[in-house]
């Protein structure tokens, strides 16, 4: 009893140092504060059931984040495997290094998930999910070792919510260093993993389309800009026109006026005749 008591006081202390200081920064990082939650449930459950999965209770901060555990022995995972909410870990599977129990924290982060997640020109279509693996033989233990798991080969099938993913969605794998790994989903909502981890389906945004106003404006500036160079074109012309009319209508004003005479059928001008008058030698007229 005061081995329960002791660890509750261990853990509330522990947990109200963290969870007004976490951020996706801080050192009192999301996964560990959850999973001290999620170490708790376990703690307060004094004989818990193998492969049962308990639920933790997580302060309002963080509301609508899901978090739970199981403890499992090592026996069972290699003769039957492990059903975990939305994951399903094949049988034959062993724990590395080898320990008699280990428990498994699940985690689904809701619609918080694109605050500790994010990829660059991607967006998150599912919430992330993520599993992590302990030794829990030492069942006085405050807290647990990490370790890994060894499927022989077999993959670990994530379920996620039944939807309908478009041809573009892609498995993404979150590692612990901080890279991304994308798969395709070879299942309607199944992905696929050889590991512990972080999951989640996304899908790659959409370049936003510019709006056709600037192409519509430019199109009809340039219509009008035809308009206006095909008049002042046809007004030039026509002006040139009636300048070489006044030009010649100049030049006949200027010039002789010539009579016109009929000469057989054809009608061609003439000048008028202008003779000299004949003078007789003494000066007289004739």
């Amino acid at each position: 009893m005061s081995f329960i008591f002791f660890s509750l006081v261990f853990f509330s202390l522990y947990i109200f140092s963290c969870v007004h200081g976490l951020d996706r920064s801080s050192n009192c990082s999301l996964d560990t504060f959850l999973q001290d939650f999620a170490f708790r449930a376990l703690v307060i459950t004094h004989r818990p059931h193998t492969g049962a999965l308990y639920k933790a209770n997580l302060p309002t901060d963080l509301s609508g984040m899901e978090v739970s555990i199981a403890r499992i022995r090592s026996r069972t995972l290699w003769k039957q495997g492990a059903n975990l909410s939305s994951f399903r870990i094949p049988s034959q599977t062993v724990p590395v290094p080898r320990v008699r129990r280990l428990a498994i924290v699940y985690e689904n982060l809701g619609n918080r998930s694109s605050q500790y997640y994010s990829i660059s020109g991607y967006s998150l279509i599912t919430p992330v999910v993520g599993f992590m693996v302990f030794d829990a033989s030492n069942a006085r233990a405050t807290r647990l070792r990490s370790i890994g798991i060894d499927t022989m080969g077999k993959p670990i099938s994530i379920h996620f919510s039944k939807a309908k993913y478009s041809a573009s969605a892609r498995c993404a794998t979150f590692s612990s260093n901080g890279t991304v790994d994308f798969s395709r989903i070879m299942l309607p909502n199944v992905c696929y993993t050889s590991s512990q981890g972080h999951f989640s389906v996304v899908v790659p945004l959409q370049r936003k389309q510019r709006p056709s106003y600037p192409w519509v404006i430019g199109v009809v500036l340039g219509f009008c800009a035809l308009i206006l160079v095909g008049y002042f074109g046809f007004v030039s012309i026509k002006l040139l026109k009636t300048k070489r009319v006044q030009a010649m209508e100049r030049q006949a004003d200027e010039g002789e006026i010539l009579n016109n005479r009929w000469v057989s059928c054809s009608k061609m001008p003439s000048a008028a005749v202008t003779r000299t008058q004949p003078v007789l030698e003494n000066g007289g007229f004739p």
